[in-house]
């Protein structure tokens, strides 16, 4: 028995370890996707670091100095000139991509300026416009596809687990939806399904007369039948007989084409009243088609979105479920901690072939790809969504200043918007403390 908790804990372990890696090697590859174009654009690069803190080592390549620093939850390329001169005469001013290094620089390091005229030359702020968001712009695409390319190994390579046809699991009543329970009260009625006769390993071939072979075929049909009797054609033991099922009228829950619950705009969850007999389907991992990577991403990049967009009250309620009686939503957030538990969980579940495993820990990789992507595209210097806009901005100002025959006008001091992104991170920083609190108190398992 010690051998086989030893054993369960170095998976465990291993799990963890695993999400680590794969978010360095997505934060370098981030950086990556910022070094490549601006070298091809003539940018000076001076460093190019994997993490944040002490450096543990480093070497030099040509001009710039590669190395990987002690806490591997960031990364950064520097460029000369990437903030332009802060008075006219002056020489820009040497910045960092990364988040932390410029919101832990005083103002005096921050204005450290460019060392010779040839580098001036070679100044971020000098390039033109496109070029300066095509840089900006490459670690949030290679984060993207990462995302893309890790969804489509999971979907296409592994699998999802699909909906079959065949009946997985029968209730004996219908409990509803918003009860915290699963056993059946005395109140409870009966469930269709249940009543009719369903076993689990039936498989249902038609629905009055009409032959299907998706749930998704079936489903509308007893959604849209409450009360109504239905004559259901099953396959059991391998011969056929009819079932007659009548839907009863319930609350459910609306979900998605990937099968998550719908949020209304207060972020809680959405419920109808359908017809509803009480049954589960039988699952079975189905390889997808390359046409169905790009749906995925978008759906997940959505979903987040919308999380971010009700950002105020899913902390409201994370907050309220981290220190109070109830427990905390599956479907709330979760940080960098949380999803290293999971990963643990997942390596450490010995009764789950290795193959979904491997595919599970994928895809969570994939989310944190769409989680950087969209997070580094926030408006907001030091972001590289906040060095797009004012790259635009800059853009827009020239266009106008060469209409209207004025003379090109100076670019936009991006270090002037930092003090402000102080305050956000300031407020990040206050949500990752809650989300590292609220992982260890009462973490999202899916054991």
């Amino acid at each position: 028995m010690p051998a086989l908790d030893t054993s369960v804990a170095l998976l465990y372990i291993l799990g963890i370890l695993i999400i680590l890696v794969g978010l360095a090697i997505s934060i370098g590859l981030h950086e990556i996707g910022h070094l490549i174009p601006a070298k091809l654009f003539g940018v000076k690069v001076g460093q190019y670091m994997i993490g944040f803190g002490p450096t543990i080592f480093s070497w030099r390549r040509g001009e710039t100095q590669y190395g990987i620093k002690a806490l591997p939850l960031g990364g950064y390329i520097s460029m000369a000139g990437m903030y332009p001169p802060a008075r006219e005469g002056a020489r820009g001013r040497t910045a960092t991509t990364g988040m932390f290094e410029t919101l832990v620089q005083d103002d005096n390091k921050v204005a450290v300026h460019v060392d010779t005229i040839e580098e001036e030359e070679r100044a971020f702020y000098k390039l033109p416009i496109l070029r300066r968001v095509i840089i900006m712009l490459g670690g949030p695409v290679m984060n993207l596809l990462l995302a893309i390319l890790f969804f489509g190994i999971v979907l296409c390579g592994f699998g999802i687990p699909q909906a079959t046809t065949t009946i997985g699991s029968v209730s004996e009543c219908l409990v509803p939806v918003t009860a915290d329970r699963t056993d059946c009260a005395v109140d409870d009625p009966d469930a269709p399904a249940h009543q009719a006769g369903l076993e689990p390993g039936d498989r249902i071939v038609a629905v009055d007369g009409t032959l299907v072979s998706e749930v998704t075929q079936i489903t509308p049909l007893i959604r849209g039948s409450a009360d109504e009797p239905l004559t259901v054609t099953i396959e059991r033991d391998g011969a056929q007989q009819e079932v007659s099922v009548t839907p009863a009228l319930s609350q459910r829950y609306v979900l998605d084409s990937q099968g998550k619950q719908v949020m209304d705009a207060g972020g809680k969850p959405t419920i109808e009243k359908v017809g509803f007999i009480g049954i589960g389907w039988a699952t079975e991992v189905r390889q997808q088609p390359v046409t169905a990577v790009l749906p995925l991403v978008g759906d997940t990049m959505g979903r987040l979105v919308t999380v971010i967009s009700h950002l105020p009250e899913r902390v409201v309620d994370l907050a309220v479920q981290t220190f109070g009686p109830g427990e905390r939503d599956p479907d709330g957030l979760i940080g960098v901690v949380g999803v290293g538990r999971i990963a643990g969980e997942i390596t450490s579940l010995n009764s789950v072939p290795v193959a979904d495993r491997a595919a599970s820990l994928i895809q969570l990789v994939a989310g944190l790809n769409i989680a950087l992507f969209v997070f580094n595209l926030i408006p907001l210097p030091p972001l590289d969504g906040g060095h797009i806009i004012v790259a635009l901005i800059d853009g827009v100002r020239r266009v106008f200043a060469k209409i209207t025959g004025r003379a090109k006008p100076r670019p936009i001091d991006a270090a002037k918007v930092v003090p402000v992104t102080l305050v956000v991170a300031s407020l990040l920083g206050g949500l990752t403390l809650l989300l590292v609190i609220a992982d260890i108190i009462k973490p999202i398992s899916i054991l």
